[in-house]
């Protein structure tokens, strides 16, 4: 490993950025120097839980000019916008999931991007968890044949439950597509390749929801957005796949979360918002079902994985692996589905993208190629 420490500034303290600054803690090609909020205050708290040395505003953060990479774990309708701000700075950028909720968004800060000589990197980075690079080892090596189908289900009642504000989850740009879709697409184009075409049936089946967490219980949510999506993919590979995400489900036994069907067999892949789980294989005609021991690491809760292999990316000068265009691409298939669900009609996706290399096996936690 380099003695190479990329210098990484986070905008967005909320709930999802304690698990990235400990994540990123174990890898040392990188190091957290500041962190920004627009409450302050929440900047500030985590600083002080994992020693970063300042919380400050996001234009002392952006002026920095020894921080390489953003991370940006805004809410999803901010991405776009702090991301170019990044951009424009000088900086790589890291999104959390989707990209944008725009495609044009999402294509402007791709274009931007390369006009500067930069990198655009976004979650999930979940497929390069044990399990799913597993998964992608079964496939690249013939065990299951050619893929030609797959399905893939998330369904639940929605996060007012239990998120401290939800509210985000039912506004454009939210709801169960491009909330939970980028863990599924994403495992799926890591796994068979890229999309070609798309159609779905949506509904929005509750016009209002109520949260029931702290601190805003009782608070009345207007929903904007599709809160369940029954969606039909081609890839480009010509295999054929279902997906259903909702958050107007009470429960479900759709368990495995993504199966992959090919030529010579089938294949159960665990639940994509999550880096490890069981993996299980079926070879032709035998009735059995094996499960398969993983051949990676990176089991536990890795998020931010794919930033510290954007930073190891940036300092060897290779290709990143959570990267914009795939992420593009996943962004554009998500508002193809909402798009055919509201137009009854298939989309045809104007974008592709490559699928990243696979990680190495053997690696132990905390390292990368």
């Amino acid at each position: 490993m380099s003695d190479q420490k990329t210098k990484i500034g986070v905008i967005g303290c909320g709930a999802i950025s304690a698990i990235y600054l400990q994540t990123l803690r174990q890898f040392d090609c990188v190091e957290v120097v500041a962190c920004a909020d627009i409450v302050h205050e929440k900047a500030r708290a985590r600083a002080a839980e994992f020693g970063i040395p300042r919380a400050c505003s996001v234009r002392s953060l952006l002026a920095d000019p020894d921080i390489a990479i953003v991370l940006n774990l805004t809410v999803p309708k901010a991405h776009a916008s702090v991301a170019r701000a990044a951009l424009g700075a000088g900086k790589s950028v890291y999104n959390e999931k989707p990209l944008a909720i725009r495609r044009s968004d999402g294509q402007r800060l791709l274009r931007m991007a390369a006009e500067r000589g930069l990198r655009i990197g976004c979650a999930p980075d979940t497929f390069l968890g044990g399990a799913h690079q597993t998964c992608r080892k079964i496939v690249d090596d013939g065990l299951i044949g050619e893929p030609v189908a797959a399905t893939a289900f998330m369904l639940c009642r929605g996060h007012e439950s239990w998120h401290p504000s939800p509210e985000f989850y039912y506004e454009v740009g939210g709801g169960p597509m491009l909330d939970m879709g980028p863990y599924y697409l994403t495992a799926l184009v890591n796994i068979i390749g890229p999309l070609r075409c798309v159609a779905a049936m949506t509904r929005t089946t509750f016009p209002e929801r109520t949260i029931t967490s702290a601190p805003k219980a009782g608070k009345v949510i207007r929903v904007e957005t599709p809160t369940h999506v029954a969606g039909v993919m081609e890839f480009a590979n010509g295999a054929i796949g279902t997906i259903t995400v909702s958050f107007d489900v009470w429960g479900a036994r759709t368990i495995p979360r993504i199966e992959v069907y090919g030529t010579e067999g089938s294949l159960a892949v665990p639940d994509p918002n999550h880096f490890g789980g069981e993996v299980w294989l079926k070879k032709g005609a035998s009735e059995d079902w094996s499960s398969i021991p993983l051949t990676h690491g990176y089991t536990d809760n890795f998020r931010g994985l794919g930033v510290a292999d954007m930073a190891r990316a940036m300092q060897t000068g290779r290709p990143h692996r959570a990267n914009g265009d795939m992420a593009y691409h996943v962004l554009d298939a998500m508002q193809g589905f909402l798009e055919a669900g509201a137009r009854r009609r298939h989309v045809s996706l104007r974008s592709t993208c490559e699928r990243p290399s696979p990680l190495p096996p053997g690696l132990i936690d905390g390292q990368l190629d």
